[in-house]
């Protein structure tokens, strides 16, 4: 049996992770890490006690704000470091696997809690169409580690039956 890398469990726990997303734009996971421990995980969605936007707005989403984002939405990144801030986990030097690369104001939390290394999966900038990817910009000028996730996922063990 081929053992997977602790990079492929991670990545693939965010990309399963992303299936609980309520958001009707986009579907995102993310797991922190320290070593080969899980430290937090979180998906894309709003608050906890608000709307699910899937269930609440099947056809739209949520309201847009007046940058054409999602008004109740807390991206993954920001859902698993807050979770592990209010459970009193320290996050500096940890790396954090996400299936779509921070936008800018998530990279800015990302370098103030002293995250080491970030791996995405899929370019925001590719996502939104735009040039440049200009939180993984931000973290490369600020010394955070930034690498995109090229490994693959193992099939698990299946036995050969006769």
């Amino acid at each position: 049996m081929q053992r997977p890398d602790f990079d492929d469990i991670f990545m693939e726990l965010a990309v399963n992770l992303s299936k609980r997303s309520h958001c009707i734009k986009a579907h995102v996971g993310a797991v922190l890490t320290k070593e080969t421990r899980i430290i937090s995980i979180g998906y894309n969605g709003p608050p906890a006690g608000t709307h699910n936007c899937d269930e609440e707005w099947p056809h739209t989403g949520c309201a847009r704000d007046r940058k054409g984002s999602c008004s109740l939405a807390i991206h993954a990144e920001e859902n698993a470091i807050l979770y592990a801030a209010k459970n009193g986990a320290t996050v500096e030097g940890t790396t954090l696997y996400v299936t779509l690369s921070p936008c800018l104001p998530c990279a800015r939390i990302i370098f103030s809690m002293k995250i080491a290394k970030v791996i995405y999966l899929h370019s925001y900038a590719e996502y939104k169409g735009i040039d440049v990817d200009e939180g993984l910009a931000f973290l490369e000028k600020f010394g955070v580690q930034v690498q995109q996730y090229t490994g693959k996922f193992v099939q698990p063990y299946q036995p050969i039956t006769t």
